[in-house]
């Protein structure tokens, strides 16, 4: 069996939950990694973001958020509210006074906490959601190439809206 993996970068855009389609990326590493029958799956190591598979929508929102990422932000928001304030019992116990220590005792705590901002780090719901819908997304690869309908696609999800960042993903293609 072989084995082809590769990494990639993804910029969120914070403010919002940030949707990128990553299906040209996992078809790409498909393409280079020569097999032809097995399996492909893309995982984030990230705790706040997921990789799902779910069904290209051409229809967009001023923004350029499809449809189904809006109809899904909207339906996790029923689950799981944004976390717009201190923890507490009324709402999230997330995160607490030690996990703040811990974050300020980190050699790069500034790009965490800008300015010592503690909501910096009110993301709970965006743990939440990412445990929701997982971390990876493994699908066929058949005769080399994606083993898809026409409007399967592979999303990459990071859910953190405290702030813009550069996440990764790796693409691991396994097979003959």
């Amino acid at each position: 069996m072989a084995v082809y993996k590769e990494k990639i970068q993804i910029k969120s855009h914070g403010g919002t939950p940030t949707f990128v389609n990553i299906t040209d990326e996992v078809r790409e590493a498909i393409r280079k990694s020569g097999i032809r029958n097995g399996i492909v799956t893309a995982i984030s190591p990230h705790t706040t973001c997921s990789v799902f598979f779910e069904e290209f929508v051409h229809d967009c929102l001023p923004d350029g958020t499809e449809y189904l990422q809006r109809d899904l932000n909207k339906v996790l928001k029923k689950i799981i509210p944004d976390q717009t304030e201190e923890p507490s019992e009324a709402t999230y116990l997330y995160p607490g006074e030690k996990h703040y220590e811990a974050v300020e005792s980190w050699p790069d705590a500034a790009s965490y906490l800008p300015n010592g901002d503690r909501t910096a780090l009110f993301n709970c719901d965006a743990h939440l959601k990412a445990t929701i819908l997982g971390s990876s997304a493994t699908l066929e690869v058949d005769e080399g190439r994606l083993a898809v309908g026409p409007t399967g696609y592979v999303y990459f999800v990071d859910f953190d809206r405290t702030r813009e960042r550069v996440r990764k993903c790796s693409i691991i293609v396994m097979g003959e």
